[in-house]
C-alpha cells in the first residue's frame, strides 16, 4: 500500500547532521531525544474524535487547469501561473508532483483503488509517518465539504534530522479509490504558504 510513502522521498532531499534518538523513561515512555536538548514523547495518542467544519470549501476561481488522474475518478484544479507540476518521478507512489513557482512549497497527488475508511486512512497516514519521524503528531484535523465532497482535512508537524516539517492536507476515499493530497513545507513556512495550500488543495473535484 502506498501510503505516506512521500515522507521518505522527501527526506532523500535532505542532508544533515543532526540525530534522533529514542529512550525509555524510568516510567516505561518511550521519548525522542533531540540535539538541542529538548524531547517528545513517541506516540502520543491523537483525540478520536474529529470534528466537522460547517464551511463550503469551493475551488478558487484563479484554479484554471485541471490534472487528471489516470487511476480514480478525480480531477485537481491549479493556477498555472503560480503552480508546475509533473508525473510523479521523484517518488514512485506519487501520480504527480507539483511545486509553488520560485517558492518552498510543495505537492503530491497519490492515487490508488483501493477503498479505505477515511478515519482508518487518517489513522495509517500518522503511523506511516512515525516510522520516518517519529515524534510526528496531529497538529489539526477535521472533516471537510469540499466541492461536494467529504474529505478529512490533516495538518500532521514532525522533526526528521534535526529538520522541521509540515504536512497539509486532503484525504478521500470511495469506490473509485483513495486519494491523498499533500501539501508540504518547513514549519517555519507553514504560515505564509497556508492560504496558497488551502487554495491548491481545493481545487479536487470528483469526476
Amino acid at each position: 500500500m502506498k501510503l505516506l510513502v512521500f515522507f521518505t522521498s522527501f527526506l532523500f532531499y535532505i542532508t544533515s547532521t543532526y540525530a534522533q534518538i529514542i529512550a525509555v523513561t524510568q516510567g516505561g515512555d518511550e521519548v525522542v531525544l533531540y540535539d538541542d536538548g529538548t524531547w517528545s514523547y513517541v506516540g502520543e495518542p491523537e483525540s478520536s474524535e474529529i470534528p466537522t467544519n460547517s464551511k463550503k470549501f469551493k475551488k478558487d476561481k484563479d484554479s484554471s487547469f485541471q490534472i487528471k488522474s489516470a487511476n480514480v475518478d478525480f480531477g485537481f484544479w491549479i493556477n498555472p501561473k503560480e503552480w508546475t507540476f509533473k508525473k510523479g518521478l521523484t517518488n514512485d507512489d506519487a501520480e504527480f508532483e507539483l511545486t509553488l513557482k520560485n517558492e518552498d512549497l510543495y505537492g503530491m497527488i497519490i492515487t490508488e483503488k483501493i477503498e479505505i475508511p477515511l478515519e482508518a486512512l487518517g489513522n495509517i497516514a500518522v503511523e506511516n509517518a512515525r516510522a520516518v519521524a517519529p515524534d510526528v503528531r496531529i497538529v489539526e484535523q477535521e472533516f471537510r465539504n469540499v466541492n461536494g465532497l467529504d474529505v478529512l482535512f490533516l495538518q500532521m508537524d514532525g522533526t526528521t534530522q534535526g529538520i522541521k516539517f509540515s504536512y497539509y492536507s486532503y484525504y478521500y476515499s470511495n469506490e473509485s479509490g483513495t486519494v491523498q493530497f499533500v501539501t508540504y513545507t518547513a514549519q517555519n513556512l507553514l504560515d505564509s504558504y497556508r492560504e496558497k495550500c488551502e487554495k491548491l488543495l481545493n481545487g479536487m473535484v470528483e469526476m
